[in-house]
């Protein structure tokens, strides 16, 4: 039954002039699904039985599970819009849709050096807060926001791209490696079928789900015409919190989220000011600091916790990160090991070598130097 009705939802929402507003009007009308597709039939020609079975068909092979809104799988948080995706297409842990915390992070595709890297690190201290981090994987403040998740919890942080092309097509290209490791990672998803290449006209639409998919939406850069706004107007309309990082009223890319501050928006300046907000309204008690953890022989020892700090701090603010990493390329993990860092430390490092365009990530998780 569950096969037949997924055959029959994707016959009607791939019929001709019919998208999710559409499609929920004909539900209401006739009641179900095959007497909706039935009562169509008789005005338009409709996806044939096959057409839609080779639409599954294909899906499976490329590892693509298609989440009906019947399916437990589907976010309950995503039903409460009215013109919900009928259908979701997912590539990666589909079990992260059931996470129970998560914050958009959206921002400016030509974003400044400083602004990709305040949005890494918030992504980085929110993922290893426990905090999923949702974007939409375009360039600048998205992506960056993404590889700060993927960085945090030893490199295995995981996210969402909610994308606005179908989920096996990568757009921007240049964003290709960050698309293989948000699905080996974390999840990409798509109201758009496979195949489905960039429109200009699709890209405002999936504003909508990561909204709805995140308990708030933080804004780090955008001009006052820029669609992140679109997409903090749509999660407040949905009753979401609203977090905006502030900037120089000089600066273009800082008009959005300036705005958004003076109307109302939470004022934000690290991962701290978001976990506050969550704390309380969703009455629970959110990781504000990751434990540092420390060695038991260290411990033995009878070393001071605040003189360790001191000293590492004192011992990250010497290590030049560049000088250990070679043009050929090492591993991050014995990079790590060597530069005697903490692994916050350590990867905000990574994180500003990376954006300022002096490393790259290489195969075999590996970062080498950029001659």
């Amino acid at each position: 039954m569950e096969a037949e009705n997924l055959i029959n939802i994707l016959r009607l929402l791939n019929t001709d002039g019919i998208g999710p507003v559409t499609f929920y009007k004909l539900l209401e009308k006739h009641g179900d699904v095959q007497t909706a597709l039935e009562a169509v039939a008789l005005k338009k020609k409709v996806v044939t039985i096959t057409e839609a079975e080779c639409m599954v068909a294909d899906a499976e092979k490329k590892n693509i599970k298609i989440i009906p809104y019947t399916a437990p799988e589907y976010p309950q948080a995503l039903l409460q819009i009215n013109d919900a995706p009928p259908v979701i297409y997912a590539l990666g842990n589909v079990e992260l849709l059931k996470y129970p915390y998560s914050v958009g992070i959206v921002g400016a595709r030509n974003a400044s050096i400083a602004g990709r890297k305040i949005a890494s690190r918030i992504a980085y201290d929110l993922t290893q807060a426990d905090v999923l981090v949702v974007s939409g994987m375009a360039r600048g403040i998205d992506a960056a926001a993404h590889k700060g998740a993927l960085y945090a919890k030893q490199q295995q942080g995981p996210t969402i791209a909610v994308l606005g092309t179908g989920v096996d097509e990568i757009y921007p290209t240049e964003n290709t490696d960050l698309y293989y490791d948000i699905c080996r990672q974390g999840l990409a998803v798509s109201e758009f079928a496979p195949g489905t290449k960039a429109q200009v006209s699709n890209f405002p639409r999936r504003n909508r789900i990561i909204a709805a998919l995140t308990q708030g939406i933080l804004v780090a850069e955008a001009n006052l015409n820029s669609g992140s706004l679109i997409t903090a107007r749509l999660a407040l309309e949905q009753g979401k919190d609203i977090f905006a990082v502030p900037g120089s009223p000089l600066e273009n890319r800082a008009a959005g989220p300036n705005r958004l501050i003076k109307e109302g928006a939470i004022l934000t300046e690290s991962a701290d000011d978001i976990l506050n907000v969550l704390s309380m309204s969703q009455n629970r008690q959110i990781k504000i600091k990751q434990t540092e953890l420390f060695p038991l022989d260290k411990a033995k020892n009878n070393v001071n916790i605040s003189e360790q700090k001191n000293a590492e701090k004192s011992n990250s603010d010497n290590v030049n990160l560049l000088d250990l990493i070679s043009y050929e390329g090492v591993d991050i993990d014995v990079l790590l090991r060597t530069s005697n860092l903490s692994q916050a430390d350590f990867f905000s490092q990574v994180l500003d070598l990376e954006f300022s365009g002096k490393i790259q990530r290489q195969a075999g998780n590996k970062v080498a130097r950029i001659k």
